[in-house]
Formats: C-alpha cells, structure tokens, sequence
C-alpha cells in the first residue's frame, strides 16, 4: 500500500513539474511581431469554403490591471498582465458572427463597454468582470456606424468617431454626459478625408502604386499633455503600405491639424508588412505600445496578424512608433526601462536568413528554399503531416541561438472554422555543430498550446551550427510553414557602412528615388527618414541584393532627411551621413 501511495505522490509530483516546466517555457522577456497568438478562424468565407486564421483592426484596454485585447471575427477576446501572454476568453454571449473593428472602452475601472457589430448597428456590451465573460447588452442607440471609436475626456465629456469608407470622412459628435451612449445633439462633425495628391502614403495599392480611391478608417483618440491625437488608417489593408496617421488638436472636435511626420505608425518593408488600423495604450512604465494589423492575404484579402510597437511623444509632440527591426526580437512591455533604448530592440540578428535548407518532402511551388526568404506570403509544405517530416537549416558557421519563431500557414484548409479546443503544433527542435550529435533546445511534442506564429525565447542561448525541426503532429490538414526564423548573434564582423548614399525627389513631390552602393557580406538594408536631421522616424527593411528604393510615402509639402544602415546576422553598420532629399 505504502508503494502504491508513493508511486502516485511521485505521479503527482512529476506532472506538476512537468506542466511547470511548459509554463515557464512561455515567460518570455522579449516579443516578436507578428504577435504570437491563437488566431481564430473567421467563418467570413465559409460559405466559399476558403478556411484560414486571421486577426485585425485591434482594441487593447487596461481594466483593473489587465489589459484586454478584442480583435476582429474572433469569437472573443484576450486578456494578458504583461502585453505578451495572452489567454483566450469564450464570452458567455458575443456577436454571431464574431465582432468587427471592435472598440473598447473603461469606464473607471467599474465598467467595460465594448461594441462592433458587423452589420454597422451598434449593440453596446458591457460587464464588470470581463475575465469571466459575462457580457450584458445595452439597448442599441447608434446605427450605420463602421469603425467606430469611443473617447471619455478627464472632464468626463464623452465623444464617437467612426468612418471606414473610400468616400465619406472621419466623423465624430459629442455624446451626452450624463447618458454617454446617447448624443448630446443631432449635429455630426465631418472632421477630415484623405489627400493622397498631397500625402503619398495614403494612396492605395502594394507599394502605393495603384489609381484606386484609397480608404480611410480605423479612428482612435488619445490625450497627452492636453493634445487630441485622432489616429486613422490608410490606404487599404490588404497592402504592405497599410499604416496609421494622426491629425491633432486642442480641442476633441478640432478642428485638426495634419501631422507632419505622418504616417506614425508604417512597416512596409521585411518580414511582418503592414502597420494599420490600429489603437495606442499607456503600458507598464508610462511606455505607449502600438497595436495595428499586419497583411497576409494569402487565401483571402482580409487574411492578417497583428503588431505591436512602442510609441512616444517627442519634445514637440510628434507621435510616432519605432518599427525599425520592427519583427526582429524586442524588450517585453513589463521591461519599460529598455524600450527607450533603440525603440526596446534586444540586438538580436536574423541568422536563417537564405542559409542552406533541406527538408524531409516538399508539395512542388512549396519548396524549402520559402522557409528561410523572410516572405510571410510564401511557404514550404511537406507532402505528408505525420511524424517523419523535418527541416534542417545550416547557418554555415557556429552562431548564438537565443529565439526562434515558427510561422505556420494555412495550405488547402476546408474544415478550420472559429475557434476549436483541440488546435495546436507539436514538434521538437533540436540544434547541433557538427549535424550528428544533436541537442533538443525545445520540446513541444506534447503541447497543448496553440501557437501559429510561436515565438520562442530560450532560456540561456545556445551555440550551434545546425537547426533541426522534427514534426510531431498539427490540427491543420496539411503541414505549412512560411518561415522558421532563427534570432541571435554570429562571431563575424558587422558588414560596412554603405557607400554612395543619394537620394532625388522626383518631379511627383511624393516620390523619391533612394540609392547607394552594395556592402559585401550584407543581408539587407534599413532606409530611414524623417522630417528633421533628428527625427528619422520612419524605415524601409529591404533584404537581398537590391540597393535602391523608390518611395512613395513622402508629403509635397515637407523637407525630408535620409540615411541608410547594412545589416546581416552579426549586427548592424554605422548609418551614412544624413542626406536632405530635394
């Protein structure tokens, strides 16, 4: 009897350490866009039997020291204590067909009022303990409503901006005080349109290139230091050129003053593209964050992830975003203090970058070489989803490993629709010098965590030459994945500053024509510019060979400076002097 009593206290023992140990393994210090979360799959296309993840158009608010994340056609919501580990939410009662450009809104951390009805019609939601899901609703009072987004002034006066449409603009109007979701009157304010003949980055198309009307959408308000910061999304989310603006004010109704360095938030170049219809939050440490929609549109325009990125208020008052590196590994919001230093980048180097890898089978167009060409639209699939398929990467010297992150994809997928208990990956990595004696640096081979863009931080770095991915098992019909990306540092030297650096504003005041001379031994390239010598705000990741840039996101009327930096997997050159482009 005794031995059966200690076979079962030992049983106990080592399924509480083992349940530790897959915890701790997702206490992560860093983050890396785009966001690793359990994605839902809408069912906005089942009727035409096109399955795949996505998440968009993000709300983030803070409510009794959590933060809460409502995405839309999720199905729910997510909550987290530190902005990096998000636990999904199945709310007692939601939209049908899962919210669409969801808002939230804290009403002195006693309330929680949401909304974002597909249909337009905005039936109001709210709860006093949202970590429960205990939704209650509010007689609907608003209608014919896109986007919509909700602001309480320190003075308790309360206001509604929406808009989403190639057409009409940002409109806004004051609600009532006392009854908050009722309007204070019938008057609308139309507050602003886009002007993509005068701002570049606001015309449509991949790489701003089509004659399209553009969209604008995706309004939110902030405060700071008694400035209205009313942010919006343009020119459509299905681009890589997909970002957010801001116009400014003294007053909540304005009237609005176009902000100079826009676009504020912009990631048209690397891996993760597309920084758009997004919501900016006060984090731990007084640091802002970021949140907008990354494009995919894959199987589907609307196929997307998400983003994050610090945000700050400069001694101007120029808001803007640092997306330079901007899906490399970053500093996680509960470490404040590191994220004024180069915008919270840890240092970390992409090492997997067009090395040389070899697969177990590959689907023909899906071959290995996608694994390792920093493309999200393209991947390798393996001709069989069982356990004898694996990935092998050679980063060709000994280099230090301290993250990876797997991105699968949705390849044929016919039966994935909302959100399912049973998803997840299981494999297991395993790293080597010499590509015989291999060591095991992750174990998910009995995960039950669903994690389609996994990031994975490793406790203590770990040298090696070799990485080896072995397949266990996937919810999906098909194994897919678009990059298995491997972040540290190599032992060789930084590549040279590049050479030859000029830039040419074009007879099209929007457009500039950027170039200079390739540095042996580089991956890539950062382009970075802004409106003064000091304020290069935004950047332009490009990988290869390429060593010139046409861009098209300038405004007419605005002196721009330049600079560009080389980069490859030991760390990143001294920028060039800074050029005025004119």
């Amino acid at each position: 009897m005794k031995s059966k009593y200690l076979f079962f206290q030992l049983l106990v023992l080592s399924l509480v350490a083992n349940t530790f140990v897959v915890q701790a393994q997702y206490r992560k210090t860093t983050y890396c866009n785009p966001i690793d979360l359990d994605y839902t799959y809408p069912f906005h296309n089942s009727q035409r039997g096109i399955s795949y993840r996505s998440g968009a158009d993000p709300s983030v608010v803070s409510f009794r020291g959590e933060y809460y994340l409502f995405v839309t056609r999720s199905m729910g919501y997510w909550k987290s204590k530190d902005m990096v580990n998000w636990t999904f939410i199945k709310p007692q009662s939601w939209y049908f067909n899962g919210s669409n450009a969801p808002f939230a809104v804290n009403y002195k951390d006693s309330v929680l009022y949401m909304a974002g009805n597909p249909s337009g019609s905005m039936s109001l939601l709210y709860t006093d303990n949202p970590s429960e899901g205990t939704w209650k609703p509010v007689k609907s009072v608003w209608h014919d409503l896109q986007d919509p987004a909700f602001f309480i002034d320190d003075d308790g006066r309360s206001f509604l901006y929406w808009g989403s449409s190639n057409k009409w603009p940002i409109r806004a109007r004051e609600l009532d005080k006392n009854h908050f979701f009722l309007p204070k009157s019938d008057k609308v304010d139309s507050l602003f349109v886009l002007h993509p003949q005068a701002h570049g980055w606001e015309r449509f198309g991949e790489n701003h290139t089509s004659p399209i009307k553009p969209f604008l959408e995706g309004a939110w308000m902030n405060k700071h230091k008694g400035k209205y910061y009313l942010q919006y999304a343009a020119p459509g989310t299905e681009f890589n050129v997909y970002g957010d603006g801001v116009y400014v004010s003294e007053n909540p109704l304005g009237p609005f003053e176009y902000a100079p360095n826009n676009p504020i938030c912009y990631k048209p170049g690397g891996f993760a593209t597309g920084a758009g219809h997004g919501c900016t939050i006060e984090g731990p440490g007084g640091v802002y964050w970021h949140f907008a929609t990354v494009h995919l549109s894959v199987n589907y325009k609307f196929e997307r992830r998400l983003c994050m990125f610090p945000t700050f208020f400069d001694e101007d008052g120029l808001m803007h975003s640092d997306t330079s590196y901007g899906d490399y590994p970053h500093y996680a919001p509960d470490q404040p203090t590191k994220q004024f230093q180069k915008g919270g980048f840890r240092g970390w180097m992409l090492l997997s970058y067009n090395k040389p890898v070899s697969t177990s089978s590959s689907v023909k167009g899906h071959e290995a070489s996608y694994l390792v060409d920093e493309d999200m639209t393209t991947f390798w699939s393996a001709e069989h989803n069982d356990d004898h398929q694996w990935i092998s990467i050679d980063l060709e010297r000994p280099m230090d490993i301290f993250a990876l992150q797997i991105n699968f994809s949705d390849y044929k997928e016919t039966n994935l629709w909302g959100r399912m208990d049973n998803l997840r990956q299981r494999y297991i990595i395993e790293t080597s010098l010499d590509g015989k004696q291999w060591v095991p640096i992750v174990d998910r081979s009995h995960s039950f965590v669903d994690a389609p863009n996994a990031y994975i931080e490793l406790e203590q770095g770990v040298s090696a030459r070799y990485v080896r991915y072995s397949h266990v098992s996937i919810s999906s019909q098909h194994l897919a994945i678009s990059d298995l990306r491997v972040f540290g540092k190599g032992h060789q030297a930084k590549p040279h500053t590049p050479k030859g650096f000029t830039v040419s504003r074009l007879a099209d005041k929007r457009d500039a024509r950027i170039q200079w001379k390739p540095v042996k031994g580089a991956q890539g390239y950062n382009v970075v510019w802004g409106i003064a010598p000091n304020k290069l705000y935004n950047s332009w990741m490009i990988y290869g060979d390429n060593c010139e840039l046409d861009l098209r996101s300038l405004n007419i009327d605005q002196t721009y400076y330049f600079s560009v930096e080389a980069f490859n997997e030991n760390g990143i050159s001294k920028r060039t002097k800074i050029v005025e482009g004119k």
